[in-house]
């Protein structure tokens, strides 16, 4: 037997025993919820500027901290396990297989889950270091009412200005690098194996079962696996560029916030209050 079918069959055979597993299905939904409920609310607050600083200065200290947030970011990211040992960005499954992440390991699936996972979060930490010119390139090309603007923002608004300035540019650097590196682990193409597999066969075999509709009836349907459009490598890419966003709002905002993080007379001229 063909191994995505082995590995497609394991998902579906796991799925439909868990729609009727009441309790799992209870024990499942108290847990989203409760994540849920621990997730903090991200804070934006305005900062003080001093007001009696030219526009000079205001603009090369905030060019400053986001240099500061971009080392920060790339140097953490590019260290071995960067993205894997970091809760922040660590890369999960894709959706549609992390809804049945523990039925596959049940079934015996820990060593896909986890080499998927594991060649994931490498393939965004071989491309973490490449991409430290594109946020250098957003930064010189900043002008002074971007810096004002950015200032004068909550707390993670550099971080916002990057994602409009640089997400084009850093997919486009990215993508070839965690296309090589996928490679490099076959259990990529499982996942692609299975999620093809699911879209031709088993999605028609849940519904016709009534398994579909069962799981509706409880609100647990989503529990059930699903497959998805976007590839593992444009999967792993979206990831890869959320994280260095991630941690370059990070030390943004302790820039901002803390005076510790004001490692400089700029920094603590511009930011201090």
């Amino acid at each position: 037997m063909k191994k995505s079918t082995i590995i497609a069959s394991l998902i579906l055979t796991s799925s439909l025993s868990y729609a009727f597993d009441l309790g799992s299905i209870a024990k499942g939904v108290i847990d989203n919820v409760t994540n849920e409920t621990k997730t903090a609310d991200s804070k934006s607050s305005t900062n003080t500027v001093n007001s009696n600083l030219d526009n000079s200065t205001v603009t090369s200290g905030l060019k400053q901290a986001l240099k500061t947030g971009v080392t920060y970011a790339v140097e953490n990211l590019s260290k071995d396990n960067g993205y894997l040992n970091n809760s922040l960005v660590k890369i999960p499954l894709p959706e549609n297989l992390a809804k049945v992440e523990t039925l596959l390991r049940s079934a015996g699936g820990d060593k896909m889950a986890d080499n998927l996972i594991n060649s994931m979060n490498k393939a965004a930490t071989t491309a973490a270091p490449k991409t430290a010119s594109i946020f250098a390139n957003a930064i010189e090309k900043m002008s002074v009412d971007d810096a004002k603007n950015i200032l004068a923002g909550s707390n993670n608004a550099a971080t916002e200005y990057f994602k409009t300035n640089t997400t084009a540019s850093l997919k486009e650097m990215i993508a070839p690098i965690i296309k090589e590196t996928m490679k490099e682990n076959q259990v990529a193409s499982y996942y692609d194996m299975a999620n093809n597999f699911y879209k031709e066969n088993a999605k028609g075999m849940v519904e016709s079962t009534g398994v579909m509709d069962m799981a509706k009836s409880f609100g647990v349907d989503s529990y059930l696996p699903g497959s998805s459009d976007q590839s593992i490598d444009d999967y792993v890419t979206d990831k890869a560029i959320n994280g260095l966003f991630t941690m370059i709002a990070q030390k943004e905002a302790q820039i901002r916030t803390n005076p510790v993080a004001q490692t400089t007379s700029l920094l603590k001229q511009v930011f201090g209050n």
